[in-house]
């Protein structure tokens, strides 16, 4: 495939907060390291600022490690099987004697305990490979002390203060209020939880916005990009889950779709919920489509099947009334065009058959896992992808 981004380029990457949904960052992360794309700077929010700073070490293992083994204790002082039954509204699995003890030990606690968080970052975040690292690292947050948003430069912390500060950007208001080098702070997503102002002030001119869209303040909505900016988006067209859903099983899956997502920006890849390479002009799927349209038909829209034979086989009723009703039945973007049209019903096939749209498929690949779909349906043959 071919890349669209430039590899002799240096790009900043943009974090921003959400919880547990942070996984998807690093899945992205995963498509642009293997894709050899250079990253000079982050800049990250909460989940984002943690993220970054395993980012900032290059330790893309240590990441992943962490995501796909990710448990709600690890993050707060609770019991797991507790939270997940909480999660799924399984009270008799809880107990209500055991749901309530736990309310009051949060309240008398005055929020939750994230002993568990601090520790994690401790054993982690390695300060002096961040301090060498040939990437700079800003994270958000706010000090409730001195009542001001902060961007803080994670090289120029003290010794011994980096990991504090990653923990004030993370430091969901839910959390126990705890002082953190003598003051404190909340998460810094309810000031800037998409910093991208953070690296355009700083020169970048390419900038990478990994989105996972936690609560907090959507700061790249009022952020009026320079002319000298450029900004590339890698985001869910799914929800990811709860912010404190803190499960392996929804992280993995959430940094699979991270992963492609992020190829999908790389490659240009097509398609609303597969991830489809179709580099080919528009003529080619025009042709594509109307060689197989006879045959697809009674599955895309079975109230066309009784149509007479000699009406499938016009070009003129599928062009002038087939084609626009079903553009405006799945609402098409206006200007669609055949590659856009012939990518529709790949996808609705595709889905119908439930075939899994967790990779990156070609045009032909598709086409053919359809294809024996079909064929084990005693379908009417497919002529050859």
């Amino acid at each position: 495939m071919e890349l669209k981004l430039d590899q002799t380029k240096e790009y900043g990457i943009v974090l921003e907060g959400g919880g547990a949904r942070g996984s998807y960052q690093v899945g992205a992360w995963k498509a642009l390291r293997e894709a050899g794309i250079a990253i000079r700077g982050i800049a990250g929010t909460s989940v984002g600022a943690l993220n970054g700073a395993l980012m900032c070490m290059d330790d893309l293992e240590q990441a992943e490690y962490i995501w796909d083994h990710i448990r709600y204790s690890q993050v707060m002082d609770v019991d797991d099987e507790m939270m997940e039954g909480m999660r799924k509204g399984d009270i008799k699995t809880v107990g209500i004697s055991g749901l309530l003890g736990e309310a009051k030990r949060i309240l008398k606690d005055r929020g939750l305990d994230v002993t568990p968080l601090r520790n994690l970052i401790q054993e982690v975040v390695d300060e002096e490979k961040i301090r060498n690292s040939p990437r700079e690292l800003y994270v958000s947050t706010i000090s409730l002390t001195d009542r001001q948003p902060l961007v803080v430069d994670m090289k120029e912390t003290a010794i011994g203060e980096m990991g504090d500060m990653l923990l004030a950007s993370a430091y969901f208001p839910a959390f126990k209020l705890e002082k953190l080098g003598g003051k404190l702070y909340t998460d810094g997503g309810s000031a800037n939880n998409v910093p991208v102002d953070v690296l355009a002030d700083r020169g970048y001119q390419n900038i990478i916005v990994i989105r996972i869209y936690g609560l907090g303040l959507d700061t790249e909505r009022f952020f009026s990009v320079p002319d000298d900016v450029k900004l590339y988006h890698i985001a869910p067209r799914q929800n990811l889950g709860g912010i404190l859903e803190f499960d392996a099983k929804k992280a993995k899956k959430n940094r699979k779709l991270g992963y492609l997502d992020g190829q999908r920006l790389l490659y240009g890849l097509a398609g609303k919920r597969y991830y489809l390479y179709a580099p080919e002009g528009e003529a080619y799927y025009f042709d594509k489509m109307m060689s197989e349209i006879p045959r697809l038909l009674p599955y895309l829209e079975p109230e066309l099947a009784g149509e007479d034979k000699e009406k499938l086989g016009q070009y003129r009723w599928y062009t002038e009334e087939i084609f626009p009703a079903i553009a405006r039945k799945e609402k098409l973007k206006e200007g669609w065009d055949y590659r856009d049209l012939y990518l529709l019903f790949l996808e609705k096939l595709a889905g119908k058959f439930r075939i899994s749209r967790f990779q990156v498929y070609t045009v032909e690949e598709l086409g053919q896992k359809i294809y024996k779909k079909l064929g084990s349906q005693a379908a009417l043959p497919f002529s050859a992808w």
